[in-house]
C-alpha cells in the first residue's frame, strides 16, 4: 500500500485518475488533452499509477488504453473501513455521484488483480462446477466452454439450471475467456427493493459481456477483468462494480476466488449489520 499512496500524493496523478474516474479506457492522446503537462510527464505519471496497481491498460487495435483499476483503492477500504461503516460511505459516496452525474457514454469496468497460483488451476476456478459454486454464493456455472455454447446458472445443487441468454464468445483455455452477460432477473427486483416499473426499465438495458484475461508472472496469474458493452448510465455497471447497497460486485467475488486459490477457503459469507 505505500506505493498506492505516495502515487497519490502527487495532485497531478490524482487528476489523471479523476479523469478515467469520469471516462474510462482513454488513451495517452486523450488524458493529454486540455492538460498543462508534456507528453511525456503524463506517460511518466501514468508508469507510476500503473507500478502502483492504480491503472491497467488493454489493447484496441494498435491502441492503448487506460483503465482505472479498483483493486487496490478497495484493498484500502477493506483494510481501514468496518464494512457497516462502508455502506454508509458507499451510500454518501453514490448521493455525491447522484447529484455530480452528467450525460455519460456506455461506462467499462476494469479490475486487475494477482493471484499465487497458476493459469491452468486459474482456469478451472473459472469454469469448473467444483471451484465456481464455492465463491459464487453457491451458484453453479454450466457450460462446455466452447464460443457459441450456452453459459448456464444452477442456483442450487438438485436444481435445474437455468439459460439466462448467456453465451460463450471466447475460449482460450490458460489464456482468455469471454461471454456475454445476463440481464436483470425478477428475484433482483426483490433483493434490491425495486418497484415493478424501476425492474422494467433495467430489463431495457442492453447484454454486457465479460472478458479474463490471464497472463502468468512468476509465481502469479496477472488476472484481468473487463466488463463492458452497458447501457449509457446503466444499473447493471453500478451492480457489478459494487456499487449497489447488497452487491459486492466483481471487487467481492473476484476477492473470494483469490481466497480460494491461495488458502483454500472463499471469504466468508457477509454478515448483515444489525
Amino acid at each position: 500500500m505505500d506505493d498506492v499512496f505516495r502515487a497519490l500524493a502527487d495532485a497531478s496523478r490524482r487528476r489523471l485518475l479523476d479523469r478515467l474516474n469520469a471516462r474510462n479506457g482513454q488513451s495517452l492522446r486523450e488524458l493529454c488533452a486540455g492538460l498543462d503537462m508534456t507528453r511525456q510527464s503524463v506517460s511518466k505519471h501514468l508508469a507510476v499509477l500503473e507500478a502502483a496497481g492504480l491503472v491497467t491498460t488493454t489493447r484496441r487495435g494498435r491502441e492503448k488504453l487506460h483503465h482505472l483499476d479498483a483493486a487496490p483503492i478497495n484493498a484500502v477500504a477493506d483494510r481501514w473501513i468496518g464494512r457497516y461503516h462502508r455502506e454508509r460511505a458507499r451510500a454518501l459516496a453514490d448521493l455525491q455521484t447522484a447529484l455530480e452525474r452528467q450525460p455519460m457514454e456506455s461506462p467499462t469496468f476494469v479490475y486487475t488483480t494477482y493471484v499465487r497460483t497458476t493459469p491452468e488451476r486459474l482456469w478451472q476456478a473459472l469454469t469448473e462446477p467444483a471451484f465456481t459454486r464455492r465463491y459464487w454464493g453457491g451458484v453453479t456455472l454450466v457450460s462446455d466452454w466452447r464460443a457459441g455454447s450456452p453459459l448456464l446458472w444452477q442456483d442450487t445443487p438438485d436444481g435445474e439450471p437455468r439459460d439466462l441468454g448467456q453465451r460463450v464468445l471466447v475460449a482460450e483455455p490458460y489464456r482468455r475467456l469471454a461471454y456475454t452477460w445476463h440481464g436483470f432477473q425478477p428475484e433482483h427486483a426483490a433483493h434490491f427493493g425495486w418497484s415493478d416499473e424501476e425492474l422494467a426499465a433495467r430489463l431495457g438495458e442492453r447484454r454486457s459481456k465479460v472478458t479474463f484475461d490471464l497472463l502468468p508472472q512468476g509465481g502469479t496469474v496477472r488476472l484481468t477483468v473487463v466488463h463492458d458493452d452497458f447501457s449509457p448510465g446503466s444499473e447493471m455497471y453500478r451492480a457489478i462494480s459494487g456499487q449497489l447497497d447488497g452487491s459486492g460486485g466483481w471487487p467481492e467475488l473476484l476477492a473470494s476466488l483469490k481466497s480460494l486459490l491461495e488458502t483454500g477457503e472463499p471469504l466468508p459469507e457477509p454478515v448483515a449489520a444489525g
